[in-house]
């Protein structure tokens, strides 16, 4: 059964598992590596994700699950160039999900990906994504997964709108989202997430409020997965 388990935020240790020091956020991060196929799909990827707040100006998002990749290696599923810049930590497992909004206007991919690496390795890629800005590089901007008779079959790289990458410090996971409109309209200029939520940001993705899609999914997935550490998990029987 797909699934995962996994810690966010900046410190590690108690609040995750009972522990406290060293040993329990060493422990704690091991848990999260793996956990990914011991917590059921449905908590991993839930059938309906509420955004209360989610939306521009603080608008409230419903996004409806609409295809489930099956898990897997990263063969194939990164550009070339984002592939080499997580090369470093290694690829354990990839698993995405795509959802669409309650109008069916946008489609959006999150995607979690389990690396290899230790605490230092994650640390260092995070550093590096933040000291060289490549969460808002387009060449490095995540593939969306296109599911076949839902209405993200056309989501493709050139309909790729906005997008986030988080790469965590206490658990070896990269998370990210990429959002686009659900007509398969291509996209020239796409704008990170980050830039695309500001407040009088005017680009098309930012107007249409795709830089919410794909943050505010990416937020609620990590917080719904944040839940499963340490809590009891469903096994296949």
């Amino acid at each position: 059964m797909l699934g995962v388990g996994l810690l966010t935020g900046a410190v590690t240790g108690s609040w995750l598992a009972g522990d406290s020091g060293d040993d329990g956020a060493r422990s704690a991060y091991a848990e999260a590596g793996e956990l990914w196929h011991s917590v059921p799909v449905d908590q991993l990827f839930p059938p309906t994700v509420q955004g209360k707040g989610a939306g521009p100006g603080g608008a409230d998002r419903t996004w409806t699950r609409v295809a489930v990749a099956p898990d897997g290696d990263c063969a194939g599923a990164f550009d070339r160039l984002l592939a080499k810049v997580l090369d470093p930590v290694g690829c354990s497992r990839l698993l995405r999900a795509t959802y669409t909004d309650a109008t069916q206007s946008y489609v959006t991919t999150v995607g979690l990906l389990f690396t290899k690496a230790d605490a230092a390795a994650m640390t260092s890629l995070a550093g590096r994504f933040e000291k060289e800005g490549l969460g808002r590089r387009t060449d490095l901007m995540p593939l969306p997964y296109a599911a076949k008779d839902t209405v993200a079959e056309g989501f493709g790289a050139p309909q790729r709108a906005s997008w986030t990458v988080s790469v965590l410090t206490d658990a070896p996971v990269v998370v990210y989202a990429v959002s686009g409109w659900a007509d398969d309209r291509t996209v020239d200029d796409p704008e990170p997430a980050e830039e695309a939520i500001e407040s009088g940001a005017t680009s098309a993705p930012a107007q249409a409020g795709l830089g919410h899609e794909a943050q505010g999914l990416a937020d609620r997935v990590e917080r719904a997965l944040r839940k499963n550490v340490g809590a009891p998990t469903e096994h296949p029987s």
